[in-house]
């Protein structure tokens, strides 16, 4: 069973930087996708930024050229900086692993769920 443990979150001034973590713990298939997404109070959850087990990077229109996705497969951690913070990136900001079973993405074999870290941007 695959654990999620997300930390780095906290309250920063706009402009700011935040530098988030998530450690999985357990055995997670070489054919993966580590996600980050994000919910604001009234809000559907959204996509903030992917990186798939190659290193394959992508992000949401929003973050783009302010946040970077990276991962250390041998710690089995996925990592979010953050910079130049503003208000509307204030969420609960939640760690998702996908495994995959080819390098086609099309099919799941398993799918897991961080318990969020809060990021509260205000001056």
């Amino acid at each position: 069973q695959v654990q999620l443990v997300e930390s780095g979150g906290g309250l920063v001034q706009p402009g700011g930087s935040l530098r988030l973590s998530c450690a999985a713990s357990g055995s997670i298939f070489s054919i993966n996708t580590m996600n980050w997404y994000r919910q604001a109070p009234g809000k559907q959850r959204e996509l903030v930024a992917s990186i798939t087990s190659s290193g394959s990077t992508s992000y949401a229109p929003s973050v783009k050229g302010r946040f970077t996705i990276s991962r250390d497969n041998a710690k089995n951690t996925v990592y979010l900086q953050m910079n130049s913070l503003k208000p509307e990136d204030t969420a609960v900001y939640y760690c998702n692993v996908v495994e995959w079973t080819s390098y086609s993405l099309t099919t799941t074999r398993g799918f897991y769920w961080g318990q969020g870290t809060q990021v509260t941007v205000s001056s």
